[in-house]
């Protein structure tokens, strides 16, 4: 049985989460980085919603080298599988992991550090679940890591926006036909969308996931005018070699 997937600065054990180390989570973590736009944004504060293994977190510890990272689950096992791949990092004094639903997530949490009690972050990221009516696992874990009951797409937008730092960045990978209604209620909370990538599995097929990065705009006045931002696609076959040479080289300083 697969229990871990090694990176080259890392390693990430999954054997007690519901989600596995996946595509979403890889191409989110690195996507984040590797846009310009975000890139450019210093980042002292950042919080994974839906950590589960941590691995969102782990590589944004990679990449930003200053930054004090939280993650946040609703499951036991995957919180603690967490602090287990955090405290074997390189990063363990930068990662914090904490059970608690994010309409629960408050900055004085006992979890986190007291100079840091009342900062907002710079950067929120998640791969958040996202079925919503389709047939449910009976496993209790992967339907609550799967599907949104828990945290549906309006509280995700609304809560991400209540811990948001002023101009803070808001980056999320959802499948494309969740990406309307995410639009939407970004727009109704005032979050200006900077950027979008459309995933594509190989060539000529339609996308089947979105990354989108938002920036908490509270000047804006015209909801309708946040929808908008650069767009690109990534594709991540090709037809000869397996694996795009845009989806290597995006990944390249993770994976082996």
């Amino acid at each position: 049985m697969n229990t871990g997937f090694r990176f080259k600065q890392f390693f990430v054990r999954h054997d007690r989460c519901a989600m596995k180390v996946g595509t979403d989570g890889v191409l989110l973590g690195c996507w984040v980085f590797g846009s310009q736009e975000l890139r450019a944004k210093r980042q002292e504060r950042i919080l994974d919603i839906g950590t589960g293994s941590g691995l969102i977190a782990l590589m944004l510890a990679q990449r930003y080298a200053e930054a004090q990272i939280d993650a946040i689950d609703i499951d036991a096992d995957a919180v603690e599988q967490a602090r287990e791949n955090f405290a074997a990092s390189p990063w363990a004094d930068r990662l914090h992991a904490a059970q608690c639903a994010l309409q629960e997530w408050r900055a004085e949490s006992r979890e986190l550090r007291a100079e840091s009690r009342e900062r907002k972050y710079d950067l929120i990221v998640s791969n958040p679940p996202y079925f919503v009516d389709s047939l449910k696992n009976p496993d209790a874990a992967r339907r609550t890591a799967r599907h949104n009951d828990t945290l549906p797409f309006g509280t995700l937008i609304a809560e991400s926006v209540r811990l948001l730092a002023a101009n803070g960045t808001l980056a999320l990978i959802i499948p494309t036909e969740a990406e309307d209604e995410l639009q939407r209620l970004a727009a109704e909370h005032r979050l200006q969308c900077v950027k979008r990538c459309y995933v594509h599995p190989k060539p000529g097929r339609p996308a089947k996931r979105v990354m989108i990065a938002w920036v908490r705009s509270d000047q804006l006045r015209n909801a309708s005018a946040t929808i908008g931002g650069t767009t690109e696609h990534l594709t991540l076959e090709d037809e000869q070699s397996g694996r795009s040479e845009a989806y290597r080289e995006l990944t390249k300083d993770y994976y082996l």
